[in-house]
């Protein structure tokens, strides 16, 4: 399939997944589906996960597996709500940058240039976020000092000195106000396009716009650069990038460095959203990032796909709970298209003995996706609301099946994890 092929059929897919929110909605009356506030809710809640797992990305390429995302997200929030209290919303995007940076850095130093475990690094820069920065309000933002009669405590910080801007479309988000016009009208997918660009055009942090650049210019440069090129190659094979004259320590520490980064941004954003720093409130985020890039097969676009949909199941949760039960009739007709795709495959294939090699697998995933369909439609059918518990994990839930049914082909880099010595042979 050529390149344009492939974007065909991504639009193709993007325009069928539209059709089916719609059909969903009309059949069970739930208008947040498509709404302009869940989709405002889910691009929110999309960004910093998408910048935390770019971060990962731009990590793993290089051969460096960063499961620190966390603490770096960390380090990356308690920087900006500690600088942007004082001086802005720029100065806290240069000291989030910097803060997750220095977690990077630590990694690097750590894996890089002392051979620690990847993993074990990640760990203990996961647990030294949090401790650094507690200690560090206890320090600035105990009783009696300047932060603290601004309205710091120990696990907060004060409000920014100002907000960052917000932009919108001109005429069909905001002023007129053209999409808000056509989604309130409730018509079979007219409406449901005019919320969807509506929630993503409408009161948009400068944030968000900054983070969806930097997804097709992290493909440029990874994949159309002579440095790109260079930062995969020690990923996969770092042995024959040396012997072509690559620094590889160099380029793994650059990239774990704007790994770092990255992650600190996120963390920026989250304190933009929320106007400070607040003690806990990346929520495990980088590691949902780090499950989004697993889910992209540690590429750009699949990366954005994976926080956006685990974006829009935390966002339909938060907007109605009632909502949420839409999930069953809608993967119930996922299944079904996925066992009809399944059957015309096979009874196109000319190929007999590779079916007599894969049917057993092959049936039994038709099998199973026949039960899950009738399983879910069942669901759907007779329940009419879900309890609490099961509608705040929904989007975890969700989030699992789907790198389970991803994870038969993702293909991560070669050397990715594995200890480097300049010179060793491998």
């Amino acid at each position: 399939m050529t390149r344009v092929g492939k974007y065909h059929v991504v639009l193709i897919g993007i325009a069928a997944l539209i059709l089916l929110m719609s059909l969903v909605r009309i059949v069970t009356g739930e208008n947040d589906i498509t709404s302009s506030g869940t989709f405002a809710a889910a691009l929110l809640l999309a960004v910093p996960i998408g910048l935390a797992g770019l971060g990962g990305l731009w990590a793993e390429r290089a051969g460096v597996v960063n499961i620190g995302l966390e603490g770096m997200m960390v380090l990356g929030t308690w920087f900006a709500g500690w600088a942007g209290y004082q001086w802005g919303p720029v100065a806290a995007l240069v000291a989030g940058l910097l803060g997750g940076a220095l977690g990077g850095l630590l990694h690097a130093i750590a894996t890089v240039s002392f051979g620690v475990d990847h993993i074990i690094s990640g760990v203990a820069i996961n647990l030294l976020g949090p401790g650094v920065t507690r200690f560090l309000s206890e320090v600035l933002y105990k009783e009696g000092t300047p932060a603290s009669d601004a309205g710091a405590g120990i696990t907060t910080s004060p409000a920014l000195a100002s907000n960052p801007p917000e932009v919108s479309l001109p005429l069909f988000s905001g002023g007129p106000d053209v999409l808000g016009l056509l989604e309130n009208t409730h018509w079979f997918l007219l409406s449901d396009v005019a919320g969807i660009l509506r929630g993503l055009t409408h009161g948009v942090n400068v944030l968000v716009i900054l983070a969806v650049l930097l997804l097709p210019l992290t493909y440029f440069v990874l994949w159309h650069t002579a440095f790109g090129l260079r930062l995969r190659s020690a990923g996969e094979n770092p042995w024959a990038a040396e012997s072509l004259g690559v620094n590889v320590y160099l380029i793994k520490y650059v990239a774990v460095i704007i790994s770092g980064a990255f992650a600190g941004l996120g963390g920026v954003f989250l304190v933009f959203v929320s106007t400070k720093y607040v003690e806990g409130q990346t929520a495990g985020r980088g590691f949902i990032g780090l499950a989004a890039m697993i889910f992209g097969n540690w590429r750009p676009g699949g990366l954005a796909a994976g926080a956006a949909l685990f974006g829009y199941a935390d966002g339909l949760q938060l907007r109605s709970s009632e909502a949420v039960t839409s999930f069953f009739l809608f993967g119930a007709v996922l299944l079904l298209v996925y066992l009809a795709l399944r059957i015309r495959r096979l009874l196109a294939s000319d190929q007999p003995a590779e079916l007599v090699v894969r049917g057993a697998r092959q049936y039994t995933q038709m099998g199973a996706a026949v039960v899950g369909a009738a399983l879910l439609f069942w669901l759907w059918l007779t329940v009419d609301k879900l309890p609490n518990e099961f509608v705040f994990i929904t989007p975890h839930v969700l989030t699992l099946l789907v790198l389970l049914v991803a994870s038969q082909r993702l293909r991560m880099p070669k050397a990715d994890g594995v200890s480097y010595r300049r010179g060793e042979q491998h």
